[in-house]
């Protein structure tokens, strides 16, 4: 397998690393975070006119028909940059669900939107009390009137606050299924929250809410597949950005015990904190190697237990690098490695939070071994 990006790949790669350098450093970074929306509009038209909103679209729907291997090098940049606007959640969730799933009006109706950076999407699966189990049991579908009622309740929705959009999974007569709710229908409640790295994630509360019969996405009963794919390229694209925060912790913690010095000599020299650095290094490259399997094995299709077993292995090993990286990125940097002036500490939390989002180490082991049974 060839593990470099192509030439397009890393060109993009380039413009994109090059843009948040200087547009998206730590500053302004924090400035955004502090923000009542959470996230710049302006950096997400941005992406939207460099066209990464597109690139994993199909053509048909006007966009470039990429994979998740076209936006590994955009991720990894994203990862480096702690970027907070939901690029993933947008391209990797709600974009993937409508281009697999949703009717040719569907497609026609919502994707230029997502394209041009004007509408923004939100995938709404966990629900309270359940961890990582996205079949839907709480949320409830009813036909009711030549269309539809959704009652119950969604947890941890990644974007929400900022989407126009929802794709709200609930369990209809004939099962899982997906359906298209506006922002502002009647009888949705958002419960907004900040989680531990910044993000801004809602709760929801669903109550009488009315649907049309055109809002089911695909056919009902039949959502876990599509929802079952989307999760996994999603996952490829998270793994990818754990890589850019990773390798940002491996290599600013390097320069800084270049130039710490304690008993008259930079730390750097002393042998056993030589070795940390080494084992930190040779993780990050082990987690980037099962990353790009990953996303390999997402792009091809077909076998769904092949992707699904890449995409778990690949999600355990970033989950134990991101641990062991970012704790030990905080320990050489000693107690200002902690303080919110050092970006270091934001990566720390950025890190631990993808270990947990998708599913920790464990739930991807016993996925693991729930396909090889």
């Amino acid at each position: 397998m060839n593990f470099d990006y192509s030439d397009e790949q890393q060109q993009l790669a380039d413009s994109v690393a090059k843009f948040l350098a200087n547009r998206y450093g730590f500053e302004q970074r924090k400035a955004i975070l502090q923000s009542a929306e959470g996230f710049s509009a302006e950096v997400w038209h941005s992406f939207a006119e460099m066209g990464l909103t597109a690139i994993a679209l199909p053509e048909a729907d006007g966009g470039f028909g990429g994979g998740a291997i076209d936006l590994m090098a955009v991720m990894e940049a994203c990862g480096q940059a702690l970027v907070v606007e939901p690029l993933l959640d947008n391209i990797g969730l709600g974009g993937r669900l409508l281009s697999r799933a949703g009717s040719a009006a569907q497609r026609a109706l919502l994707l230029p939107g997502l394209i041009d950076g004007s509408r923004r999407i939100a995938f709404a699966g966990l629900e309270p009390g359940r961890r990582y189990e996205q079949t839907p049991r709480l949320t409830q579908a009813t036909p009711v009137d030549g269309g539809w009622r959704l009652d119950g309740a969604k947890s941890v929705v990644m974007g929400a606050a900022a989407a126009q959009t929802l794709l709200v999974s609930a369990l209809a007569p004939a099962g899982p299924s997906l359906f298209v709710v506006p922002a502002d229908t009647p009888g949705l409640a958002l419960n907004p929250s900040v989680t531990v790295d910044g993000q801004r994630v809602a709760d929801l509360a669903l109550s009488d809410v009315r649907l049309g019969a055109e809002a089911l996405l695909g056919q009902e009963g039949a959502a876990m597949a599509a929802i079952d794919e989307a999760l996994d390229f999603a996952t490829a694209l998270l793994c990818a950005e754990a890589m850019g925060a990773m390798k940002y912790a491996v290599d600013t913690t390097l320069e800084y015990t270049k130039t710490r010095k304690q008993f008259g000599v930079a730390i750097a020299s002393f042998q056993v904190l030589q070795h940390r650095m080494v084992e930190m290094y040779i993780c990050c490259e082990q987690a980037r190697s099962l990353a790009i399997l990953a996303a390999s094995k997402v792009d091809a299709g077909g076998d769904a237990r092949a992707r699904q077993r890449a995409v778990s292995m690949a999600k355990v090993k970033i989950a134990d690098a991101a641990r062991q990286i970012s704790q030990e990125s905080v320990q050489l940097h000693g107690g200002m490695g902690m303080t919110e002036e050092l970006k270091v500490s934001h990566t720390f939390r950025r890190l631990t939070m993808i270990a947990q989002r998708f599913g920790d180490a464990d739930h991807h082991l016993e996925r693991c071994a729930s396909l090889d049974a």
